[in-house]
């Protein structure tokens, strides 16, 4: 999320509605509940043109109603490839391609994975080809052996490619995680969706450009696929995402980190001392924490001064005397409540140890 950040040590609690959250002046945006977008009509700069009078009449129509599609440009690593590089351009005239902008640490982007994960095993003998386009929000999601971890976390089978340096992300003009763009058999992209949901629409358009690509090679078949099961996910966040570091930081640092020794870096904030601890008042059914630590360290969890019972996320451990703790080492996003409703509560952090690094705090 090779962006130009502010440095700016501020910030306010927000009641945000809607669906995408700005997070900084560039306008990165993680997406929610998403939107299909309508491609604007621009062929790809530097693309050899036909004369229109000499295209078959299919392709005269999508020349004027969609855009190329954009090559990979100086990948940073492919996974799930044999370590061979893969292209668009490779693909164009033999496969459908479905392009997905993520980044590891993003919740929205890991919902949206068990549905490209289905698409993938069900149409990939089918001309479907999805490549992931591992684009980093943090540092640590750089780290090849870290995007590799997570790529076998979440039984990611199809094509993962690194684009660290912001390349691909930009030739496509993107602004969103997650993000999909539908490329047909003659390199155009025909459907473009921004952020979650909308899985039976996409993978109807997947469907309609699997069967013209079986037209245009003289396949037999039928694309009848049941559509796979979309699963509603209710989105009660009404806090934005918040940033500890001091680029993109979005409270009052004495809200944040009471009474405490802190170091803050453009990205994340380091505590120095044991015991540190980090108050957030929220508004939201889910909370989940970015964060790292060099070694691994214990976090209290505390809702409302209590420790937390069934609203408990899948990170958190129950001590024998009762209490709700979080262990942090990697690098990642932690699951630390994952309630029935958005409500209102104030979470306390209490860090036993000094050397922890939070990145954010993301809702659902």
């Amino acid at each position: 999320m090779n962006v130009s950040k502010p440095y700016i040590l501020v910030a306010v609690i927000v009641v945000l509605g809607g669906t995408i959250y700005f997070m900084n002046s560039n306008s990165v945006k993680r997406g929610g509940s998403g939107e299909a977008v309508t491609v604007a009509p621009r062929i790809s700069s530097g693309e050899p043109q036909m004369n229109k009078e000499d295209l078959p009449a299919g392709r005269q129509e999508k020349q004027k109603r969609y855009e190329l599609a954009k090559e990979i440009t100086t990948p940073d690593g492919f996974i799930n490839t044999d370590n061979k590089p893969i292209t668009i351009g490779e693909l164009v005239g033999k496969k459908v391609v479905l392009i997905d902008f993520w980044t590891y640490s993003c919740i929205n982007c890991q919902r949206t994975t068990p549905y490209l994960n289905a698409w993938y095993e069900k149409y990939k003998d089918k001309g479907l080809v999805i490549i992931g386009i591992h684009t980093p929000e943090f540092e640590f999601e750089k780290d090849y052996n870290n995007v590799k971890t997570a790529v076998e976390k979440f039984g990611i089978k199809f094509p993962v490619v690194l684009d660290n340096d912001y390349s691909t992300w930009t030739a496509y003009k993107n602004r969103y995680w997650p993000r999909k763009y539908l490329i047909d058999i003659d390199g155009y992209i025909v459907y473009d969706h921004i952020g979650e949901g909308a899985y039976e629409e996409t993978e109807k358009k997947i469907q309609e450009a699997l069967s013209e690509r079986m037209s245009v090679l003289g396949e037999n078949g039928v694309m009848s696929q049941p559509l796979t099961k979309e699963i509603f996910v209710q989105n009660g966040a009404r806090s934005p995402e918040t940033y500890f570091g001091s680029a993109r930081e979005t409270r009052q640092k004495n809200f944040l980190f009471p009474n405490d020794s802190w170091s803050i870096t453009p990205e994340f904030a380091q505590n120095n001392s044991a015991n540190a601890g980090i108050v957030y008042t929220y508004t939201a059914r889910d909370v989940f924490l970015v964060a790292e630590a060099n070694t691994e360290t214990v976090v209290e969890v505390l809702r409302d001064g209590k420790p937390l019972g069934s609203e408990a996320g899948t990170d958190i451990i129950k001590t024998s005397d009762t209490k709700s703790i979080l262990k942090i080492k990697e690098a990642r996003l932690y699951k630390i409540i994952q309630g029935e409703k958005s409500e209102t509560h104030k979470l306390e952090l209490r860090i036993k140890k000094p050397g922890l690094k939070a990145f954010a705090f993301t809702f659902g």
